[in-house]
């Protein structure tokens, strides 16, 4: 490969904050306190009547040796920071320089930086790359000081930038960077030297005696310390295996892991950039090839660098990191920190970093559960998400497979009603769209104001390094939130990579044919298939062991037996607290798993986890675990065994691998579970109905609302216990003969969220109201709507939907008989829950035959979808109540329901009862003509003073 000097504009480098600036000149003696900053806004909805206390802002107060300042109010604490720094600056006449650095003067610059880095200043810092120099101090000889080449390209952030300045080329092919290193030591003759025949560099002048006597007496004990790490060969037809690393901490690791490559000491290694997270410290260490080292051009830094690897590639190495490498290369978790002086180390194996290379693993390792976690099928709301989100898996999917950041297009559109409720998803292609491009989390161009009646849906492209599409991921579904229609493409493109790498069996050609079944289109199948090149490089042989029978069954028969599902020995124990998890809760567990010998008493714990939640019917865990969990009420211990699991997650997860692998390939064993359930959280009201019905319940009601406005010709309406006005705001979107809307409710809360969705839309956007008529006026009250407001009597239409619930049964009742005996309105539509129908919502499963007969026991085992819910009715109950009140008020009254059917049982998910009277205003024309005002007006739109 040969290394050309880029003459081309370099990119820009940017300045230092002005917080970093004022951390150069005073440091520790600049003090930043911020505070919060409660600031009062009328500006959002003009008319509301309720202050409106805008977002937390925050301030703050810089105090310097020589001034103090004060910043202005910001909404994040970091940008109050960055302008009292940028403020005191400016007073101070300090002017940030800029930093525009040309290929020439990056060579400059990192001649300086590399003077520095063996400078006795730069010593007494706590950078890695000290701990490096002090470690080579402490050897003998001539290598004594000697600082490999390769520990600087990846120990400095700093001489990596400005090599990146000078050449592109090096963010691809970081090794580029070690010709630059070299050719910039040359420079510094009379103060380091260089090796024709190791790559290092060394001070020529000695450190003074005092310092390293220093040095010397600093940590490092002589007791031997031993690293767990992988061997990985260049030849495919040697097996990865284990190899340990001995040491103490007074000798330098480099020279260890160069004995074991059967090198002469660590000058002669090369060092892969990290592995996994960036303050990884797990890297791969291979020998620099002989051409390498005996390059004169790239020693003397004379002429043109070249970088040349003769022999044959380690694809299992290229695969972990991206990199070319020749030769056996040792896999470790070694390193110094910024965090502690000291040698940090950790044990790795082959099984985890290759599970961290899958969008399954990702999520896995993000849970800390390798045995129990699973990527979700579903992503439903970011409050039930666990562990790293789809668009961040996504995000280091591609860091792991060296690709360009993923791309993601927002497209928004408006609202478009669909006509058949049966319809659940909504699709973009027809209406006209924005679109909003974002890049490593970042607005490319400027996103519009959004609409409350918006939608949106997201498009994701998977780009090359050098920029090529690789594929493009467009869904149709539609959301109203921009985070949802993100994080919902991101796990549909995960789910379709997920199958290909939990796979050792569907050909790439079969993947490719899928593709579409998930709106995915691949541009480039070449570069596709190296993405997954790593598959099969996972499925090769990586101990020296067959296993084709790890884990042999172990079912006897038990009461609660599942092994069809290859759960065995099944005890759940403890009292039935009747506390139990149901669909879209979020059950809390602590579990144990160990491998177990057969017929043996002794067994290994595998993996521990404490205070484990997830949420049920998702996907979100292995599906024999949910299933168990499921049986369990709060309090409760289960203890099974199973056979499925594969050796690969076992090694991942376990702490002595050399003990498991002994274990597995001499032994029959299985493994066991321990779990206890400790607490459930129980879903949101909407989310558990959303689980089951499309539409959801909430919009079938609107429609059923809708469908009576229609039929009834009804030009004003009222909604008792209006809340946020989703119902109001909804009924902008149908075209109906409405021109008056009040809505009543007790919460200031939910009235101010009403208000500024309602005038959003009136105000704003007055295009998105589809009304056949305009819309005259919309007023909101504050008060109970057990009590009478004159303002509010003899509507044509009024709304009661899921409120009554939450009031206790007898104000439940009283607002019954308020309603239809002073308010008056020509239709009044009460809907609630059916309780019946939470033995359907409840469970995971449909119940059985032997459970349907004994429905009574089945619904006392039911709980209240919401805790805040006083009550819930049967359809008795609701019948009976509903026709108490209509008989006693002259009212006829009607049954029906959303979500599900009155001709199969449970009955309707929401029960609603329609009451009507069939005379006119001038028939009770006398009552309630007093004033009688009990409610406040908190806001009011009228299209006159519009």
């Amino acid at each position: 490969m040969e290394m050309k000097e880029h003459h081309s504009v370099a990119p820009k480098k940017s300045n230092l904050t002005p917080k970093a600036i004022i951390h150069q000149k005073f440091g520790k003696t600049a003090c930043y306190t911020v505070e919060a900053v409660k600031e009062v806004s009328q500006t959002e909805c003009p008319g509301l009547c309720i202050p409106q206390t805008g977002p937390c802002l925050y301030r703050c107060t810089l105090k310097l040796p020589e001034l103090m300042v004060v910043s202005g109010t910001f909404t994040k604490k970091k940008d109050a920071e960055q302008s009292a720094a940028e403020i005191a600056l400016e007073k101070l006449s300090i002017i940030p320089e800029t930093i525009d650095l040309t290929p020439q003067e990056a060579q400059e610059s990192l001649v300086a930086r590399i003077a520095y880095l063996f400078s006795e200043k730069f010593l007494s810092t706590d950078h890695p790359l000290g701990g490096h120099i002090r470690a080579t101090l402490r050897r003998k000889g001539n290598h004594c000081g000697s600082i490999p080449v390769s520990v600087i390209a990846v120990s400095d952030p700093k001489i990596f930038s400005l090599c990146k300045c000078i050449n592109p080329e090096v963010e691809s092919n970081p090794f580029l960077v070690l010709p630059y290193i070299v050719k910039g030591a040359t420079k510094l003759h009379e103060f380091l030297t260089t090796s024709e025949q190791h790559i290092w560099i060394k001070k020529l002048c000695p450190y003074p005696q005092d310092i390293i006597e220093s040095l010397l007496k600093e940590g490092g004990s002589e007791e031997c310390i031993q690293v767990k790490a992988i061997r990985i060969p260049s030849s495919m037809e040697k097996c990865v295996e284990a190899v340990t690393l001995c040491m103490s901490l007074r000798e330098y690791y480099l020279d260890i892991i160069a004995n074991e490559l059967g090198l002469e000491d660590g000058a002669n290694v090369l060092i892969s950039r990290n592995i996994g997270k960036a303050s990884s410290e797990t890297r791969l260490f291979f020998a620099a090839p002989q051409s390498y080292l005996l390059d004169r051009s790239f020693i003397s830094g004379n002429g043109k660098e070249t970088i040349r690897f003769e022999g044959s590639l380690n694809e299992r190495a290229r695969y972990l990191s991206g990199q070319d490498m020749v030769g056996d290369a040792i896999l470790a978790c070694i390193g110094y920190t910024r965090k502690s002086r000291d040698l940090f180390y950790e044990d790795v194996t082959v099984q985890l970093m290759l599970l961290g290379k899958t969008p399954g693993g990702i999520y896995k390792l993000s849970r800390e559960a390798i045995l129990t976690a699973e990527l979700p099928s579903k992503f439903t709301t970011r409050v039930n998400w666990r562990g790293s989100l789809p668009r961040d898996i996504l995000s280091m999917f591609c860091r792991q497979h060296r690709l360009s950041e993923p791309v993601f297009s927002i497209i928004s559109h408006p609202f478009k009603i669909l006509t058949e409720s049966s319809e659940s998803s909504f699709k973009a292609a027809d209406l006209g769209t924005d679109v909003i491009e974002c890049a490593n989390g970042t607005s490319v161009n400027a996103c519009p104001k959004k609409s409350n009646s918006e939608m949106f849906k997201c498009e994701i492209k998977l780009l090359s390094r050098c920029k090529d599409v690789i594929l493009l991921c467009s869904p149709e579904d539609c959301y109203k939130k921009q985070n949802d229609a993100i994080q919902n493409a991101s796990l549909k493109l995960l789910s379709w990579l997920n199958t290909y790498f939990n796979s050792v069996t569907i050909p790439f050609d079969q993947l490719y044919e899928t593709a579409c079944n998930f709106s995915i289109h691949i541009f480039s199948k070449n570069l596709f298939g190296e993405i997954l090149i790593g598959q099969s490089i996972q499925n090769c042989q990586i101990y020296a062991m067959q296993c084709n029978k790890i884990l042999e069954p172990m079912c006897t028969t038990s009461s609660h037996d599942m092994s069809g599902n290859g759960v065995c020995n099944l005890k759940i124990e403890g009292p039935d607290s009747g506390v139990c998890p149901c669909n879209g809760s979020l059950p809390c567990i602590n579990y144990s798993v160990y491998l177990v010998v057969d017929g043996e008493n002794n067994k290994e714990v595998i993996e521990v986890c404490n205070e484990f939640e997830f949420e049920i019917g998702v996907g979100a865990v292995i599906s024999y675990v949910e299933e168990v969990v499921m049986q369990m009420s709060v309090g409760q211990y289960a203890y099974f065994k199973t056979n499925l699991l594969t050796f690969d997650l076992i090694f991942a997860s376990a702490g002595d691998s050399a003990k498991m692998l002994s274990l597995l390939s001499s032994k029959a064993c299985c493994v066991e579970y321990e779990i206890s359930l400790t607490k459930v959280a129980e879903p949101p009201e909407e989310r558990m109905e959303q689980a089951f019905f499309s539409p959801p319940l909430s919009k079938q009601r609107v429609e059923f609302a809708v469908q009576h406005i229609l039929e009834s010709h009804a030009t004003t309406l009222v909604d008792f216990g209006c809340g946020s006005g989703s119902l109001l705001e909804a009924l902008l979107n149908y075209t109906t003969s409405l021109e008056k809307i009040a809505g009543v409710d007790i919460s200031q809360k939910g009235l101010t969220r009403a208000a500024k969705v309602l005038n959003s839309k009136l105000d704003a956007n007055p295009d998105a109201v589809v009304t056949s008529k305009p819309i005259k006026s919309v007023i909101l009250y504050e008060g109970s709507i057990t009590n009478f407001d004159s303002r509010l009597h003899g509507f044509d239409i009024g709304t009661c939907l899921e409120v009554i619930e939450h009031m206790d049964e007898d104000q439940a009742c009283l607002f019954g008989d308020v309603a239809l005996s002073c308010f008056r309105p020509r239709i009044l539509i009460v809907s609630t829950p059916n309780f019946e129908y939470n033995v359907v919502l409840q469970r995971s499963k449909p119940p059985t035959q032997e459970e349907e007969l004994d429905g009574q026991n089945l619904l006392q085992s039911c709980k209240f979808r919401n805790n805040d819910h006083k009550f819930e009715w049967t359809r008795e109950q609701f019948i009976q109540w509903a026709s108490d009140v209509a008989a006693r008020h002259n009212y006829n009254v009607e049954f029906s329901g959303v979500g599900g059917s009155a001709d199969a049982e449970p009955g309707f998910a929401s029960q609603i009862a329609v009451f009507k009277r069939e005379w006119s205003h001038e028939d009770d024309g006398q009552k309630h003509t007093d004033i009688e005002n009990h409610y406040n007006v908190i806001w009011e739109w009228n299209s006159k003073s519009k």
